[in-house]
């Protein structure tokens, strides 16, 4: 991007007059080639004398307007989506499409005038009216409303600055409008920066900050992905992370559902309760024709967390979304591992294994709205292990409750029990980009009956509300295969 002139060619440039008409922002293609540029006026400034000195304008802009805007000694006319830009060869050549184009043995290298055929859908007039622009001059400012187009366009034409500038341009403005088409523009681009970013903003956003556009926009194969991840930042627990699904499921089916998000769910159990009227009572939703689709979705649901609730486990039972077969081995799971820890004194995981963590971690988190003093639990059969949360005076602690508090489910008497966590805080602005970031990274924490431990000390002059806090737990050792 920017002119590649020879020195003594820019020279050359430098010399020629201003002409009046170009001082004066006009020319014989300027209201042509003028479509959403926009070039600083060349006025007057005043001497302290009070007689005016001419402000003329830099060679940069000179070119620009002159040879790009205007067209003047264009000695190539390049033609597409039925428009026409008088160009020249030495300015294109900075482009690897039209450097290879004229340097080979290519028909077009001896053409005055050039039909570009343009193959991707996404490149318009005003995205090739950038990337050319681009050529003859230092600086591009592209708006985020134009930027996939213009990516697309650089592409095509293999501008290496300007695919740079489109890609920082995508991560300084990803929000929850922009980033599925990011996403989907970075894939097709190989913008991996960007790609990486637009994964990063989801995996922190389409369950802490919901919304029926954004569901929208997820493809399958992307869901799979935040699904997977043992990044995802989980609000309250892994059947929250069902629901999410099950939302998302439903407005791919009807992409022409435009209610609000607070009826989303209500609406999808509608729509799916009457889609089982039409199956066999032992066939799964996701085993018919319309659900098939979104298997590999719900394989990465981590069901060991879900069905160890009992509200959760009807729920599953009466949406008869996952294929029985699937949940038989998950039961099975558990029930080992119940008998592991009352039977064989399992006392939880005892090293650190990422990849266990990873992959089989109990996701869950909860939104602080405001500074204050807040105790809670994550529900669920948890083998015995009642983890109390508490966040007071800037500062995160577990305790392991056994005989001081009430609990719902039964509780260990083992001397010690571990378990494995990571505990991670985030802040948000409005557009859902993270503004502080707080890990403890995966830590093995082993607790007596009723001891309580501070997990992570905050700075309070740094904290913003709302609060976000997500867990990863491991509460028993992996089983030995």
């Amino acid at each position: 991007m920017g002119s590649l002139l020879s020195r003594d060619l820019r020279r050359r440039w430098e010399r020629l007059p201003l002409a009046d008409g170009a001082a004066a922002g006009s020319g014989g293609r300027g209201s042509k080639r003028g479509r959403g540029d926009s070039d600083s006026d060349s006025g007057d400034e005043r001497l302290p004398s009070g007689r005016r000195r001419k402000k003329f304008k830099s060679t940069s802009e000179y070119i620009y307007l002159t040879l790009f805007l205007n067209g003047e000694n264009s000695d190539i006319k390049i033609c597409a989506l039925g428009e026409e830009w008088n160009l020249h060869k030495i300015y294109l050549c900075q482009s690897g499409y039209f450097s290879s184009m004229f340097s080979g043995s290519w028909k077009e290298s001896s053409m005055n005038t050039i039909e570009l055929e343009i193959p991707d859908q996404n490149i318009d007039v005003e995205a090739l009216q950038v990337a050319f622009g681009s050529l003859y001059r230092d600086e591009v400012l592209i708006k985020p409303s134009q930027v996939v187009a213009v990516s697309a366009a650089a592409c095509m034409l293999q501008l290496d600055g300007l695919i740079q500038q489109c890609g920082e341009t995508m991560k300084e403005t990803i929000n929850a409008k922009t980033v599925c088409g990011y996403y989907k523009a970075a894939e097709t681009y190989g913008l991996d920066s960007v790609k990486k970013k637009c994964l990063e903003w989801l995996l922190n956003n389409v369950m802490t900050h919901q919304s029926v556009e954004l569901f929208k926009g997820i493809s399958i194969n992307l869901m799979k992905q935040l699904i997977s991840s043992s990044n995802l930042f989980v609000m309250q627990v892994e059947m929250d992370v069902y629901t999410t699904l099950k939302k998302w499921m439903f407005l791919q089916l009807v992409p022409s559902w435009n209610g609000c998000l607070k009826h989303l769910l209500s609406e999808a159990d509608a729509w799916f309760a009457e889609r089982r009227k039409d199956f066999d009572s032992d066939i799964a939703f996701l085993e018919s024709e319309e659900g098939n689709q979104f298997l590999s979705v719900f394989t990465h649901l981590r069901l060991q967390h879900i069905i160890s609730d009992l509200a959760s486990a009807r729920i599953i039972e009466r949406d008869s979304l996952i294929p029985s077969e699937w949940l038989s081995p998950v039961y099975k799971q558990l029930w080992f591992a119940m008998l592991r820890v009352e039977q064989e004194n399992d006392i939880g995981p005892q090293e650190i294994n990422k990849e266990e963590l990873e992959g089989n971690s109990m996701r869950c988190g909860r939104k602080l709205a405001e500074d204050g003093d807040y105790c809670w639990r994550w529900t669920g059969f948890n083998f015995g292990f009642d983890l109390l949360v508490t966040y007071t005076n800037s500062c995160i602690t577990f305790k392991r409750n056994t005989l001081s508090q009430p609990c719902s489910g039964s509780v260990s008497l083992q001397p010690r029990r571990s378990i494995a966590f990571r505990l991670r805080l985030a802040s948000f602005d409005s557009t859902g980009r993270v503004t502080r970031s707080i890990t403890t990274g995966y830590q093995i924490l082993s607790l007596e009956k009723d001891q309580e431990e501070v997990v992570m000390y905050l700075d309070s002059r740094l904290l913003i509300f709302p609060l976000y806090i997500c867990c990863n737990f491991l509460y028993t050792s992996p089983e030995k295969q």
